[in-house]
């Protein structure tokens, strides 16, 4: 089990940073962080370079702290709140990622969720830093938070679409 929860927390927590990474630079096939501020622009978000900048170190910083198993119930609520904005963006276009829909960023809030309520298992950081086990609220504390700095985040930032821009090419 142990050997599982270590390579779920790799694989998700990994993704997740380095989906931060192209947010901010040319790294892993990233657009910069111009390319960045393009995105969120495109995707109808106010805040230019400072959105760009939160949304990169919010998943860089969760993702690497899920992978390193560090402080779980705190990475899982940054990686499930960076990636339900994520879902929101994509929601209109449904499920399936073809279409560009949300089944990719679903996939990860899951891993995330499903990692606050197992923990991060025998090899990880807050073992070897005797934080285990966490608090069962914990886990609960986690989805809720993430969910409801990622909503918050989305009514506060998301221009309603009279007000987004129209045209430009939506970096990859």
């Amino acid at each position: 089990m142990d050997t599982g929860l270590l390579i779920l927390r790799l694989l998700a927590g990994l993704l997740i940073a380095g989906h931060g990474v192209q947010k901010v630079s040319f790294r892993l096939g990233g657009s910069g962080l111009a390319g960045g501020i393009e995105e969120f622009r495109h995707d109808g978000f106010r805040g230019g370079a400072l959105t760009a900048l939160a949304a990169g170190a919010g998943q860089i910083g969760s993702g690497l702290l899920l992978a390193a198993g560090a402080l779980t119930p705190l990475a899982a609520a940054g990686a499930i709140g960076v990636m339900t904005v994520a879902l929101t963006v994509k929601w209109p276009n449904g499920l399936w990622v073809q279409k560009d829909g949300y089944e990719y960023p679903l996939v990860l809030i899951t891993l995330a969720a499903a990692l606050a309520l197992t923990g991060p298992g025998r090899f990880s950081a807050d073992r070897a830093l005797g934080l285990l086990p966490w608090p069962a609220w914990s886990a609960v504390a986690a989805v809720a938070a993430g969910s409801a700095a990622a909503l918050a985040t989305r009514a506060l930032l998301h221009r309603p679409a009279a007000e987004a821009p129209t045209g430009g090419i939506r970096p990859r």
